[in-house]
Formats: structure tokens, C-alpha cells, sequence
């Protein structure tokens, strides 16, 4: 099927006088999850970032670290798989003429990827939807959130981007993430499968004059609160002519989500400013509110953890599937009325599947759950109100000393990034190296970061806050992200732990406090490796999990999250 897609795509190369073809990862949106996923289309890879290149006789699946292994499986028959680094103006497009829709990609991407050796075509039809037309299903209407959930009216968020507009002597910002325009404007939709974003951009103004760049139903909800009004909504379609009576206007644009095709439209008659949409950093610093639901949120998830990693270690005497167990999670989160759906796709890895850092268990090829070896789930969910992410690696049976002393590092940089001292430690670049300090003693580390910046009700994954190698955002109060250190043997076995946290202040002092309340292996620990402040650590936050979610368990999980105390 992929092969005879490519096969296709390869006929439309000679009609648009182009030597190959780039299929990035996101949609027109630039968001996390492409609710249009061309690049699995053509490629069969399902993992979150990518990029393809498909020449007339040769094909190339640009990925990170994260995916190698799991591209190699899905698309290795049809494609030569390079690291994703190794694309900056990479000598094999030497010369040649690479086509690309300009409404999926960025001006600076263009840029840095191909601006040196390669000469690039904008082509206003994308090729993958000339070959695979697929079926587009009517959205639901948007839907407004209450100041009491967000902590902040959608006016009072205008108020600051109005002082920003003005700050940088402009007239407009373009707000290209709809992920940023529902932070706004407190809105959600349906237009994503694991977050509860509507696909819309947004254009205001120095004067607080907004118009909202969508189609006309899905607004409806918006009229009818007066949120705005009919004559402020611009349809796509309509979007030429509307941006043709701007003259001489001072533009701000998002340089990483805002495309060719709008980026030359905005220009044509106006002066535009590249920047990094300032909506970023305003939307990383959670509201005490959206902390509290955030909090209850968790309770609502770790009782739903809690349950599945009783049934499945003590429960449980079948054999099951990798996806069967991925999916009775899901029931037991489903038993909450507040969940709506995951925030991501479950990774659910037995064995050496655990070491594919973003694996994806599905029905037809899934694994069987072998008691001998560990099990890495990560998941997470969106609930009314608030998003969740959690990684467990547990086991079914007595382990070698090894895997327990590499797990025991592991939970050492885990109580590591926790336990920071926020004063000494204040972003993430400086924190990054306390996770993996244990791990690098022996010669031990992983491929990815060791954190991610966290919406609130929004995407799983944002910015610009991270815990990595290379980020220096300075760590703010009720900004929340992930704690996730880990270690993968390539056909063996993969550990992680993951716990969302957030940045807590009491006395002007900050620190982190842990949103995440579900049990970690004890089975696995080294408690010998451990010193005192760290056991000091793991007993206080399992009586934690206790205290709080006793209450929602039954007597047998009680006694059980009991005994882990």
C-alpha cells in the first residue's frame, strides 16, 4: 500500500517539473497532533516529529533519537532512514529541485534545512492529498471555558498582548498556534485527537480589535456569548481578500508556526516582524485555578493508575497483549465521568519493545506480555479539567541485580530533578544534569530530554520551558512540566519514570511539587543505592498517594498501596 502511495507521488514529480518531494510531520496547523497526518500517509510512520523526501528513485524518513528504532520497523522496507540533525543542507539534494506546500511549512525552516545546496519550489497543491484524498469530517462547534476554570478573562489576556503589540511598534499580531488562540480567547474544539484544540488563527489589533480566522459555524457558540461578533470571523477562503485592504501595517508573525502561504500574504502590502509568539511564555505560567484543577485532575488519574497497576501485578492471571493492557487502562480512566480522552497515544512496551522510547502497541502485532520481563507504560489523559502524563515501569517477577540498579539510577535522577534547589538550579538546562548524573557515573544515558513544559486542558507537550540539554527558559511560579529520566537497551528492555510536577512558591521561595500520584516499582529499587534523603523522599510521597487517594479504593488496593508505604 505505502509502496504503491510513493509510487504515485513519483508520477506527479515530472508534472510539477520538480526531482523529489518534502512531506514534513504537521499540517497546516503546526500542531502536535496533524489532524491531516500526510507523513504517515506516506510513509507509515506514526511517530510525533518527522520529516520525508521522496526522490524519483530513492526515499529518506528524517528522524530524532526518540525514533529510530521504531522508524526502522514501520518504514525501513520503503525508505533510508537518517537522523534527523544530519538534513541541514545535507549534500545528497545537492542541486536538486524539491517541491513543498508553503501552508505546512515556515520560511525559517526552509532556511535552515535546505538553504544552502538545494532549490526549493512552493507548490500550491499538496501532493498527498492529490493521491490520498482523505474524507474530511465535519467539526463540532467550538466551546468556551469559564473564567472560573482559567483564572483570567479572555479580555484581560488581550489587555497583555495589546501592550506587547505596542512594545514591539506594531500594529498586529498574527497568532498562527491555535493552541495559543484557544489559550486566549478560553476556548476549546474538537479538531485534534488527543488535545482539545480548535483549529483557528487569530489576528488583533493595538486597539483590542480581534478577528478570528475560521470557518463560520464552528464559531456559532462564540456569537451566541457575545465573545465575538458575527462581522469578526474571516473564513478561510475569504482570507485574501480581507488581508487586501491592509495598507502599510506593522505585522508581528510566529516564525515557527506561522507558513509561507500566510507570511506572504501578510507582507504583500505591510511591513511583518518575525518573533516568537509571546502567547508561549504568557500561557506556560498556569493561574493558581488552573493549578487546583490541574491538582484535582491527578487525583482523578492517579486513582485510575493506582486500580490498573494493582489489577495488572496482583490481579490479573491471563496472558495479555501489550495493547490489551494499554486498553484496560483506558477503562479504568473511563470510569471518571471527567475524562474526556489521552492526552497522547499510550506506549505500552514489554521486553525489548519497552526500549522504543515512543512505541505504539497496536491490536494486530502487539506483543504478548512476557511476566519475565518489564513493562513500560506511558499515558496520559485529558479530563474536565486538566492534562496528564505518567510513565510506570513495573515487574511481574524477580529481576536481575542489573536491571534494578540501572532502575535505581534512574529514580535517583527522578528524586534529583524533583528535590531541586530552584535558587541554584533555575532553568532547565542546569536540572537536566542532575537527572542524569547517577546514570553517567557508569557510562548510562538516554536519548531525549528529560522534560517537557505541560498545558493546561491544551497540548501535552509546549513550551518554551523544558528540562534538556540546551533550554535556559528561567523556571517561573505555576509553570508545570514533566520529570521523565530513563535508560533504554536496544532489544532488551526500556526504564522510565515520569512524573508532572509544578513550580510551587511559598515564602518567596520556589520548588517543585509533584502533580503525579501513582505508585513506583519498589520492586525494582536498589533501596541499598538509595541514601537517607532519598528514601526520606519515597516514603513521604507514597504516603502522599496514600492519603490521597485511599479513599476512592477498595480494601484489597488499600492494603496493597499500604504496604508500599
Amino acid at each position: 500500500m505505502i509502496k504503491n502511495r510513493i509510487y504515485t507521488l513519483r508520477q506527479k514529480l515530472d508534472l510539477f517539473n520538480i526531482d523529489g518531494y518534502i512531506i514534513p510531520k504537521n499540517d497546516e496547523f503546526f500542531g502536535e497532533y496533524a489532524s491531516n497526518d500526510r507523513l504517515k500517509t506516506i510513509s507509515n510512520f506514526s511517530g510525533s516529529a518527522g520529516c520525508a523526501i521522496i526522490l524519483k528513485k530513492k526515499n529518506y524518513l528524517f528522524v530524532d533519537g526518540r525514533y529510530t528504532i521504531q522508524a526502522a520497523i514501520e518504514s525501513g522496507k520503503n525508505y533510508k532512514i537518517i537522523g534527523y540533525d544530519k538534513i541541514i543542507n545535507n549534500k545528497i539534494f545537492k542541486n536538486l529541485k524539491l517541491g513543498v506546500d508553503p501552508k505546512v511549512f515556515t520560511s525559517e525552516k526552509i532556511k535552515k534545512y535546505f538553504n544552502n545546496h538545494t532549490k526549493i519550489k512552493y507548490i500550491n497543491r499538496n501532493l498527498v492529498d492529490l493521491i490520498f484524498n482523505k474524507q474530511q469530517i465535519k467539526s463540532k462547534l467550538y466551546y468556551s471555558i469559564s473564567n472560573n476554570i482559567t483564572g483570567e478573562s479572555h479580555k484581560s489576556k488581550i489587555n497583555k498582548i495589546v501592550e506587547i503589540i505596542k512594545k514591539n511598534n506594531s500594529n498586529y499580531l498574527f497568532v498562527s498556534a491555535p493552541e495559543n488562540v484557544a489559550w486566549i480567547l478560553n476556548i476549546r474544539g474538537y479538531d485534534n485527537p488527543c488535545s482539545p484544540i480548535p483549529n483557528c488563527r487569530l489576528l488583533i489589533n493595538d486597539r483590542k480589535k480581534i478577528f478570528i480566522l475560521t470557518d463560520f459555524y464552528k464559531a456559532k457558540n462564540l456569537i451566541k456569548e457575545k465573545k465575538i461578533l458575527k462581522n469578526q470571523i474571516i473564513e478561510p477562503k475569504s482570507f485574501t481578500n480581507f488581508i487586501e485592504d491592509f495598507k502599510n501595517e506593522k505585522i508581528l508573525i510566529d516564525k515557527n508556526t506561522c507558513s509561507i502561504y500566510f507570511e506572504d500574504l501578510l507582507k504583500q502590502n505591510n511591513k511583518i516582524k518575525k518573533i516568537s509568539d509571546p502567547i508561549y511564555y504568557l500561557k506556560s505560567i498556569k493561574t493558581k485555578k488552573e493549578i487546583n484543577h490541574m491538582i484535582n485532575s491527578h487525583i482523578l488519574d492517579g486513582v485510575a493508575l493506582t486500580k490498573f497497576l494493582y489489577w495488572i501485578k496482583k490481579i490479573n492471571k491471563k496472558k495479555m497483549t501489550e495493547f490489551d493492557a494499554q486498553k484496560k487502562l483506558e477503562k479504568f480512566r473511563k470510569k471518571n465521568k471527567k475524562y474526556l480522552f489521552p492526552s497522547f497515544n499510550t506506549i505500552a512496551g514489554s521486553g525489548k519493545n519497552g526500549a522504543i522510547v515512543h512505541y505504539r502497541a497496536e491490536k494486530k502485532s502487539a506483543k504478548m506480555i512476557n511476566k519475565k520481563d518489564i513493562f513500560l507504560c506511558d499515558s496520559g489523559g485529558q479530563y474536565k479539567y486538566g492534562t496528564t502524563d505518567v510513565t510506570r515501569t513495573i515487574c511481574f517477577s524477580k529481576q536481575k541485580q542489573n536491571i534494578k540498579n540501572i532502575f535505581t539510577k534512574v529514580l535517583k535522577g527522578h528524586i534529583a530533578v524533583v528535590t531541586a534547589n530552584l535558587k541554584k538550579y533555575f532553568n532547565g538546562k542546569l536540572i537536566d544534569v542532575l537527572a542524569r548524573k547517577n546514570l553517567k557515573k557508569s557510562g548510562l544515558d538516554y536519548n531525549h530530554g528529560t522534560g517537557h513544559g505541560v498545558g493546561f486542558f491544551l497540548n501535552v507537550h509546549e513550551g518554551p520551558q523544558a528540562i534538556s540539554k540546551y533550554n535556559s527558559v528561567k523556571l517561573k511560579k505555576g509553570m508545570i512540566l514533566s520529570n521523565e529520566p530513563g535508560f533504554y537497551k536496544k532489544n532488551k528492555f526500556g526504564i522510565r519514570i515520569e512524573n508532572l510536577i509544578y513550580v510551587k512558591q511559598a515564602d518567596k521561595k520556589l520548588s517543585f511539587e509533584n502533580l503525579t500520584l501513582a505508585p513506583i516499582e519498589k520492586d525494582l529499587i536498589n533501596f541499598k543505592m538509595l541514601n537517607n534523603n532519598e528514601k526520606d523522599y519515597l516514603f513521604k510521597y507514597h504516603l502522599k498517594i496514600y492519603s490521597q487517594l485511599s479513599k476512592f479504593l477498595n480494601k484489597n488496593e488499600k492494603k496493597w498501596l499500604a504496604s508500599l508505604i
